[in-house]
């Protein structure tokens, strides 16, 4: 039998999917307030970035992801750990893929709209998310009250996935600072990070906005969901051909990019898996 059957045999309760580390904290989130789940994380490093796609090569790259992760490691439920595959492809993922639980990550303007006293909101997020009719519905259904200024930032996107976690903390800020400054120009009192990619990120954006501005994602929410979708029992034995819990791969691996991640995974305290 092969390495990859004994994977799909480990009893994998949900599986992860970005287009690279941005769902990281989503994941960690779901195990801080249930740890007994067992989780792997797959980061399409392939298709990476996600965000500059057209709608038809989300749909046919997310696709791809999916029908991997089922192969591998079958999973109870599949958490899609990205804004730009879940407002673009989610729906379709769903018809395709119907036996398959599925949760999407979607920007949290809900939210937004209950906590900002001027009402006026920032979307940071990918081009493909603020672009999209999806969002546009978001705002309209929960935030109609609200001026929302949306900012794609593709080059926060790539800066977090290939030089956050070697960047120092002065990198850090000085890479928030154009996103930083189209919201202080519009008197944002709330800041959704709508790229999960920028979760990585929340603490040196919002210590780079100033304390006057709340900044908020969607990872409570997103594992609240999951948690509802998917209840216990979770596994909890496993043999010892089972991949460890919480492990990381990608599709594909740049020049020196193992190191990276393996960084990445130390950071965290999560198993390295390698590339599948």
């Amino acid at each position: 039998m092969g390495r990859f059957n004994l994977y799909a045999m480990c009893k994998i309760d949900f599986a992860f999917l970005d287009s690279g580390t941005g769902g990281i904290p989503y994941m960690l989130a779901l195990k801080e307030k249930m740890p007994q789940a067992r989780c792997v994380y797959l980061g399409d490093t392939a298709q990476f970035p996600y965000g500059e796609k057209s709608e038809e090569s989300v749909v046919e790259c997310a696709s791809e992801a999916v029908s991997l992760i089922i192969e591998k490691w079958s999973p109870r439920a599949l958490v899609i750990a990205c804004n730009t595959i879940s407002v673009t492809a989610l729906s379709s993922l769903r018809k395709r893929f119907s036996e398959l639980k599925m949760v999407g990550t979607v920007p949290a303007i809900k939210l937004a709209a209950k906590i900002s006293k001027n009402r006026r909101i920032g979307l940071l997020a990918t081009n493909a998310t603020v672009s999209n009719p999806y969002s546009d519905k978001l705002i309209l259904d929960f935030a109609s009250d609200c001026r929302v200024f949306k900012l794609g930032e593709p080059n926060l996107v790539r800066f977090v996935e290939k030089n956050f976690f070697t960047a120092t903390e002065s990198e850090r800020l000085e890479a928030c600072i154009p996103a930083r400054n189209f919201f202080l120009q519009h008197d944002c009192d709330t800041v959704v990070l709508g790229c999960t990619h920028f979760t990585h990120i929340a603490s040196d954006f919002a210590k780079a906005v100033g304390n006057g501005v709340s900044v908020i994602d969607s990872r409570d929410g997103v594992a609240n969901q999951a948690l509802r979708v998917c209840s216990p029992p979770f596994s909890k034995e496993f043999g010892e051909d089972s991949i460890p819990d919480c492990s990381f791969f990608v599709t594909k691996l740049d020049f020196d990019s193992c190191a990276e991640y393996k960084m990445l995974c130390e950071k965290y305290k999560i198993p390295w898996g390698g590339v599948v």
